[in-house]
């Protein structure tokens, strides 16, 4: 009897769970995809003139005769943004809602009068009510600005504005007076999208309701870009002098658990501390993504409360939370705290002093080239930044700038962003010199390492830069003579450079290894032409480091394409910004007196900055390989 009370019930619980409408997490993205419908149908309604024949037509004939034009306009233009809003509206923004809450009517309003669709009335209506219904679920804050999304808003939306205006122009052929050429209809449209009469003539109101509607485009297009360009700015979070100092006072008592905690100084980085101030993540927002590297900062026992302030930071935002290059440990907090994934990333060289020796057969590579180098009359130094004087500093800043390669410095998640900084005087200079040549611009100087404190017995690998000119081994010169030199300074271990997917590598290459290993091994190979993979792992390999692995911490699986592209991105493989052409162009000549770097940028991505070309940062060499060495 039982059984069948609660099947009956199970079934009736069924219907009243539909009428209830889709779960309210779920909401943000069906609006988001309604609205992306809804923008269509007005697009297309406002443009083609097939969409607005029905059995009402002829009786809305008696409105005066600029309400249809007018109308048509209207839905365009509605339909429109609409489409730019369902980004926003898929992210639960708060400002996305209420511009959808204006224009639904509007648009439901014009469809009537413009095509007298009652279906065309029905799904914006619908969806104003959804809307209306789970306002709650659009509460997110906005994100970061500045000015330049105006001008990416023009770009974008000028072109966009310019082919909707060809289609509008386009899809009236019968009443257009004679056969426009393509010249006359853009510039018809070019004309129209400034409120001017072009060359092409139509007969009725068809002139009208091309000319409101190619107004509306540049209206929309005007509007949009002085709303972006006036509203006032909401900068990205940076790294205060106070927040600064906190995080060095972390560092000081926790600094030797995670290699990767000194990176957290960069300032182009956020940070938001736990509720004791004991731990804290530091951050940064990359198209939607709040992305945290390596673990968290301060005490482990005070971890969690830092990991909840971030996703709490993240839930206001609705940005997608990520961490990048996290340890086991760090990533077995995150995903017990916040109920994210791990996946394994690669590996970290690390070098314990007192075990590296060139010694043995398995070191005579490196031995071999080492000495080599320093017959050919190459001197290394290696000391504290506060050991070295300030005009010897400012040309290893400058030559390690020039060097570079690239119109902009890369690194995040492993790189410091900065050299000779007055607060960085314990960071510790590997220079390579040369002094039987003729002095350069950089004096006798011929390579730079550079490296951060890990904890008091430590240090960890920030860039890689030397003179293109200089013999190949300048990296395992320097990087074994900071390895003797170690122990003097009171160091005890070393991070070197950070191997991707190595444990794939690894594994594919051991006797018996299987085939999916084996195939997964071949593909990295093949990609190793033109992504640093392989070649870095075998880099890394000759100092006979043990292996740390590294995490990306992530929600879903539908984030990891988002969290790499902005991965990508933070660490300047990947930049939508102004082309470097225009910063010059802007900045003036001053600022481009490092000849040739804009073709250095563009071939960088091709043929790139090898770990034997050795100008890159922690993480830099991950894309491109140089086949010259």
């Amino acid at each position: 009897m039982s059984v069948t009370v609660d099947s009956a019930s199970a079934k009736d619980s069924r219907p009243r769970r539909w009428l209830r409408g889709p779960r309210p997490q779920a909401v943000p993205v069906l609006v988001a995809r309604l609205g992306v419908l809804v923008g269509l149908f007005d697009v297309a309604g406002g443009i083609f003139p097939r969409f607005r024949h029905s059995a009402l037509h002829s009786a809305m004939q008696v409105l005066p005769g600029t309400v249809g034009p007018f109308a048509a306009a209207l839905a365009l233009g509605s339909g429109v943004l609409l489409l730019l809003l369902a980004h926003g509206l898929r992210r639960g923004k708060r400002r996305a809602w209420r511009a959808a809450v204006v224009l639904l009517p509007i648009g439901a309003a014009a469809q009537f009068v413009h095509r007298h669709s009652v279906l065309g009335v029905l799904i914006p209506v619908l969806l104003l009510a959804l809307l209306l219904r789970h306002r709650d679920q659009f509460r997110a804050l906005p994100d970061p600005r500045g000015r330049w999304w105006a001008l990416a808003n023009f770009l974008v939306l000028a072109p966009v504005s310019v082919g909707l205006g060809l289609v509008v122009v386009s899809a009236h052929p019968g009443p257009a007076v004679g056969v426009p050429s393509l010249t006359e209809r853009l510039r018809h449209v070019l004309y129209g999208l400034f409120g001017m009469e072009g060359p092409v003539d139509y007969t009725g109101y068809t002139s009208w309701t091309v000319g409101f509607s190619l107004g509306a485009l540049g209206l929309i297009t005007a509007l949009t870009t002085a709303y972006l360009a006036f509203r006032p700015e909401h900068p990205v979070a940076r790294l205060s002098a106070d927040d600064e100092e906190r995080l060095r006072g972390l560092l000081a008592r926790h600094g030797s658990r995670d290699s990767l905690g000194r990176f957290a100084l960069r300032r182009d980085k956020a940070v938001v501390f736990s509720p004791s101030g004991k731990s804290a993540v530091c951050y940064r927002v990359v198209s939607g993504v709040m992305l945290a590297s390596g673990d968290p900062i301060g005490d482990v026992e005070a971890w969690p409360g830092a990991i909840e302030r971030f996703m709490a930071e993240a839930k206001a935002h609705s940005w997608t939370p990520a961490v990048m290059g996290c340890s086991r440990t760090g990533g077995e907090v995150w995903t017990r705290e916040s109920g994210l994934d791990a996946l394994e990333l690669g590996d970290e060289a690390l070098v314990d002093v007192a075990d590296f020796s060139l010694s043995g057969r398995a070191m005579r590579n490196v031995r071999q080239m080492v000495k080599r180098i320093e017959r050919a009359g190459y001197e290394t130094k290696v000391r504290r930044v506060r050991d070295v004087d300030a005009d010897e500093l400012a040309r290893i800043r400058r030559a390690a700038e020039d060097w570079r390669g690239t119109d902009t410095e890369r690194g995040f998640s492993m790189a410091l962003g900065r050299i000779g900084d007055p607060a960085d005087a314990d960071c510790l200079i590997a220079t390579a010199h040369r002094p039987d040549e003729v002095p350069g611009p950089y004096g006798d100087l011929k390579a730079i390492l550079h490296f951060v404190p890990w904890g008091e017995d430590g240090v960890s690998l920030d860039l890689m830069r030397r003179d293109r000119a200089a013999d190949p081994g300048m990296n395992e010169l320097l990087i074994v003579a900071a390895l003797h030199a170690a122990t003097g300074l009171g160091i005890a271990r070393v991070s070197l450079n950070f191997a991707m997917f190595r444990s794939a590598l690894a594994r594919g290459e051991q006797l018996g290894a299987g085939p999916v290993s084996r195939a997964w091994r071949s593909l990295l190979v093949f990609l190793s032409r033109w992504f640093q993979i392989e070649s870095l792992y075998k880099f890394n390999a000759k100092f006979r480091p043990r292996w740390e692995p590294r995490f990306v911490i992530f929600r879903s699986t539908n984030d990891l394409p988002r969290i790499g592209l902005a991965a990508m991105r933070a660490e300047g493989f990947v930049n939508f910004g102004v082309p470097g052409i225009v910063r010059r162009v802007v900045r003036g000549p001053r600022d481009c007196a490092h000849g040739g770097q804009a073709v250095a940028y563009v071939t960088s991505m091709k043929a790139g900055n090898s770990v034997s070309a050795g100008n890159h940062t922690k993480t830099e060499p991950l894309l491109a390989v140089d086949h010259q060495h």
